[in-house]
């Protein structure tokens, strides 16, 4: 039986937090909501984001980062990205010398641009190994050992490795990937495409669009992840292909329920303030076009998902979609 801490209880974390457990793993799962944790200690549940799931009795639940943390030479976070840069510059000074970080957040760091990655990395410096881990999942049938394939991506063949061995069960298989780029770009402009996913599908746009957007928001993605340095072929793979099509398609997609609310004319705020999950896709939006812009790469969907989430038509900004310019379909490069 090997430590592991997983930080951010929400459905994933708590998701990835029971896989663990049911690998023989002692798991101690941070929460900052002293709520969630009353309700793992007491019911062994947690109703606030992963309802009729029984959490093994491996997972201890705490609201202490030292507690959380001592011990454990395998770290997963799963925190939101907005709040990740203060929840792991508060965990640097608990963590064990060397211990691995998992990092199973989806997203870019709002005015630094940066990948999750990156960002653990300047809180940590290089003496704690990164992965990134991410593909076609769903938190719900994670929970439910429904089978699910995944990528791990870090420069450390050594930590590669360690998180395929723990990770791995019957129901949960770990590809190994050293582009890092192509994993975390693909993981976070996804969701920005399923947010317009969810607007074709609500607008009653038919198959035809739905599957023209997937195939153009593929190309899109990995323009940009090209461009930032990670490789076209990633892109083309579970944590880019892969999970850009789950959750576009998904029915427990978050940022897909957010794009067909916008389609049915609901305001952003109302959209975000209705939900207890967090929906990625739209702090991302914004991030992407500035990354977009600093690379000099063009990001016409994501560009109309800004339009739409700051007010516009989305009918009208599909319709200026499809009157843009047209060009080969082949990338140069």
């Amino acid at each position: 039986m090997k430590r592991i801490a997983v930080l951010g209880s929400g459905s994933w974390g708590t998701a990835l937090a029971v896989h663990l457990a049911r690998l023989d793993h002692d798991v101690r799962l941070w929460a900052r909501e002293p709520e969630v944790v009353e309700d793992i200690r007491t019911r062994r549940a947690n109703a606030v984001f992963l309802p009729d799931v029984v959490l093994p009795p491996a997972i201890e639940a705490t609201n202490d980062l030292a507690e959380a943390l001592a011990g454990s030479a395998l770290v997963v976070s799963a925190v939101p990205s907005h709040g990740l840069r203060s929840v792991i510059g508060r965990a640097a000074s608990h963590l064990e010398p060397g211990a691995v970080i998992v990092s199973a957040t989806k997203g870019l760091e709002e005015g630094s641009l940066l990948r999750m990655s990156e960002v653990i990395g300047q809180e940590l410096g290089p003496t704690h190994p990164v992965v990134a881990l991410s593909g076609p999942t769903f938190a719900l049938e994670v929970a439910r050992e429904l089978p699910a394939a995944l990528l791990a991506a870090s420069a450390s063949q050594a930590a590669v490795t360690m998180a395929q061995e723990e990770f791995r069960g019957r129901a949960f298989r770990l590809y190994a990937s050293d582009d890092v780029v192509g994993v975390e770009i693909g993981g976070a402009l996804k969701n920005v495409i399923a947010i317009a996913a969810g607007a074709v599908e609500s607008l009653g746009l038919g198959q035809n669009a739905l599957a023209a957007l997937i195939t153009r928001g593929l190309a899109e993605i990995s323009r940009l992840a090209f461009a930032l340095g990670g490789r076209r072929d990633t892109l083309a793979g579970l944590s880019g292909l892969g999970d850009l099509v789950l959750t576009c398609t998904g029915s427990l997609s978050r940022n897909r329920h957010v794009g067909i609310e916008l389609g049915r004319g609901r305001p952003l705020a109302e959209i975000v303030a209705s939900m207890k999950m967090v929906a990625e896709g739209v702090k991302t939006t914004d991030a992407a076009l500035a990354l977009g812009a600093r690379c000099g790469v063009e990001l016409p969907i994501a560009q109309k998902m800004h339009e739409v989430m700051s007010g516009k038509s989305p009918r009208v900004a599909v319709e200026e979609l499809m009157l843009r310019r047209q060009r080969p379909e082949a990338e140069r490069g």
